[in-house]
């Protein structure tokens, strides 16, 4: 590997000292001697406390395909933290300044079984081995607690499994993957909520279902072009309901649907650039070309278009039904074939869904030993990520405790309150391993 470099001498931003750290790690860390990618990670700390050997806090970000949180200030979870911790917040490998993967990528690596080895090498088994080369060649191998906010829940569990020895504790927040984890189980159970919080949201906005309908009756009939040349579809246009499970999402919808039309039979170019925005992907490819493939664990078999094929059975789904129904965090095969900024990983993502050789990412029974303390924040009308998968899980996870509410969404812990009241139960069962 190629040596390191200087260490960061960091800067002040608005209450915060922000350092920079950055290694070089092997791209398959079953080969380290081949090629390599760099892992990026901004530390924050107090500015007043920046010379203190303050516990170290890793933050693993939602996604997949997320890239850490860029603060602003001290707002927030961050703000909680930054009173005991040094924080980490690293970009997952793939993402943000972490040797990011993107359309260009993809196209040079010029086919479907090179693309899906690429992106089969950005899961949380590589993600864990990169946060441990960080910890030891930056941090001179202290052990550090972890927060994981969504996917970075399942992030957590990979690490429980395979380097419990680095962690003095766990926070996780709406993030508990069913064990073992099964693609078409969670859109079994996902499609249900969906549909209800559809049902929730024309309740409260009653005047949005016949602008919805009239919507997809015009994109149905026309052939309507976003900004960037792609065509919208009735079926990229139900793609908006991700946001149904955040707050504000519903009302960001909302106020969304009230400026569809400029004119009768005439989309506003405000909408159109809007939704635009909200489904190209063009920040986050990694997002939606493996949101199955992070289920994917041994020899479960391949996730085969999971949401795609479970949305045969809910005809409430269909694009000429009506009320018109928007859909969650579900992945489709047209994503790729309509989404610009995703084409060039087309053939990668047909190869992920039918390939069944997958390493796996928890191991069962040391998670069932598992002594390092766990406190878990379980949303009960979770969107993402189911409730029930997630309390079953918490039971087969050594020192685990859950804390459930139907106070919060997803999102949750952008509040403060949500990390404050994980870190009152880690203090109560007697705190971090030191």
């Amino acid at each position: 590997m190629t040596a390191e470099p200087e260490p960061d001498p960091g800067y002040p931003l608005r209450g915060l000292w922000i350092t920079e750290q950055r290694v070089t790690a092997p791209l398959d860390w079953a080969a380290p001697d081949g090629r390599t990618v760099e892992v990026f990670a901004r530390e924050v700390v107090d500015p007043e406390r920046r010379a203190e050997e303050l516990p170290l806090l890793l933050f693993l970000q939602g996604g997949p395909g997320g890239r850490s949180p860029r603060p602003l200030d001290r707002s927030g979870w961050l703000g909680e933290a930054l009173d005991h911790y040094r924080v980490v917040l690293l970009d997952q490998r793939g993402t943000g300044r972490s040797s990011p993967i993107d359309g260009a990528v993809m196209t040079a690596l010029g086919s479907g079984p090179a693309g899906a080895e690429l992106l089969a090498l950005h899961r949380a088994d590589s993600i864990v081995a990169d946060a441990e080369h960080l910890r030891r060649t930056v941090y001179g191998g202290r052990r550090w607690a972890t927060l994981g906010q969504s996917y970075g829940g399942f992030v957590t569990l990979t690490y429980l499994s395979r380097a419990p020895e680095a962690l003095t504790g766990c926070y996780v927040t709406g993030g508990l993957p069913g064990l073992p984890p099964d693609a078409a189980e969670v859109y079994r159970r996902t499609y249900p909520r969906v549909a209800a919080r559809n049902r929730e949201f024309y309740r409260r906005h009653p005047g949005d279902a016949e602008l919805a309908a009239a919507v997809a009756d015009l994109l149905a009939e026309d052939d309507v072009r976003l900004p960037d040349g792609d065509r919208l579809t009735v079926h990229r246009f139900q793609s908006l309901g991700l946001d149904l499970g955040m707050k504000p999402g519903p009302e960001r919808l909302h106020w969304l649907l009230e400026d569809a039309f400029a004119a009768p039979g005439r989309l506003s170019d405000t909408f159109l650039e809007q939704v635009m925005v909200r489904t190209s992907n063009t920040g986050s490819p990694l997002f939606w070309t493996l949101q199955e493939s992070i289920y994917a664990h041994g020899a479960g078999g391949p996730t085969g278009w999971a949401a795609q094929r479970e949305r045969a059975h809910h005809p409430e789904f269909a694009p000429d039904a009506r009320p018109l129904f928007f859909t969650g965090e579900m992945a489709y095969p047209w994503m790729t074939t309509e989404i610009r900024a995703l084409h060039p990983f087309h053939a990668a993502c047909e190869e992920l869904a039918a390939r069944t050789d997958w390493p796996p990412l928890y191991d069962l029974d040391r998670l069932a030993a598992n002594e390092v303390p766990v406190v878990a924040a379980l949303y009960h009308d979770d969107l993402y990520v189911d409730f029930h998968l997630q309390l079953a899980t918490a039971a087969r996870v050594g020192n685990t405790q859950v804390w459930i509410t139907n106070e919060h969404e997803h999102d949750g812990l952008a509040s403060g309150r949500v990390f404050s009241r994980l870190r009152e139960l880690m203090r109560d069962r007697g705190g971090e391993r030191r």
